[in-house]
């Protein structure tokens, strides 16, 4: 992948990054869950898209709630982990890989379609107008944000610093609490009913930290191999130096409910 306007342009490919991904990236706590369960979706029955789903994380976690769940996603390596730790639950979740705007189905197929940590790769010109047919009457669209405080956490901010010593084109660093992004092209076909943010502490050990940043778009998914290993030495003397063996890490969690403008 590869955007202009992130990371300099610099190109960047998940599914260089996606073993890392499954194993150390399904993080959210229970109060990123139960949000969304608060809104009455993802759950009961309802048919629910989840776009950019990676590897299967929200899928995987909501499957209990009773939701049938399809998850779609560009990167091939991507799906083939979504499949597998998903088939390791026996858990029936469609997964294919394709690109957000090429996603079809019939008019009136979902009750939800989740976007969940990748709104600003999608072309929101392109999906707009496909994803508001695609919902039922009343379905709604959940935009869906978590990420860490590097001015208020010091292992984040510290972790943040190294990226940038070896791949000064990373562009997410600096990040604060504020509204998930919501592109202007949506608001044509869909109007804002909900935005929220709120703070958590999610726990790491320091391996688990350590794979965590390895599966960034600025580290595993962008660097070469020499970069990646002197990362990697450097990130690790960090946490031995600075992180007790498990520690907690200051994120918050923002998200955005839009329905249909009727």
């Amino acid at each position: 992948m590869q955007f202009s306007d992130i990371d300099e342009g610099k190109p960047f490919d998940w599914g260089n990054t996606s073993k890392d991904y499954a194993k150390y990236r399904d993080i959210y706590p229970d109060e990123f869950y139960q949000s969304i369960l608060d809104l009455e979706l993802c759950k009961n029955g309802q048919k629910v898209l989840d776009v950019g789903t990676g590897t299967g994380v929200l899928p995987r976690n909501m499957y209990k709630y009773g939701a049938k769940w399809i998850g779609t996603d560009i990167s091939p390596q991507q799906i083939e982990q979504a499949k597998l730790l998903a088939s390791e639950k026996g858990m029936d979740i469609e997964f294919y890989a394709c690109p957000a705007e090429e996603v079809t189905y019939k008019d009136d197929t979902f009750d939800v379609i989740t976007v969940c940590q990748c709104i600003w790769y999608l072309d929101a010109e392109a999906i707009a107008p496909k994803y508001a047919h695609m919902l039922k009457p009343g379905g709604k669209l959940l935009i869906l944000y978590m990420g860490w405080l590097p001015y208020e956490d010091t292992i984040a901010g510290k972790s943040e610093e190294i990226i940038l010593r070896h791949n000064p084109s990373w562009s997410s660093y600096g990040d604060t609490v504020q509204p998930v992004f919501v592109p202007d092209e949506l608001l044509k076909y869909f109007e804002i009913v909900l935005r929220k943010e709120y703070r958590v502490d999610v726990s790491f050990t320091r391996e688990s930290w350590h794979g965590r940043m390895r599966a960034c778009r600025g580290v595993g998914a962008a660097m070469n191999p020499e970069q990646l290993n002197a990362w990697n030495k450097e990130h690790m003397k960090m946490l031995s130096d600075n992180a007790p063996e498990i520690f907690p890490v200051k994120h918050y969690v923002s998200l955005a409910e839009l329905q249909v403008v009727k």
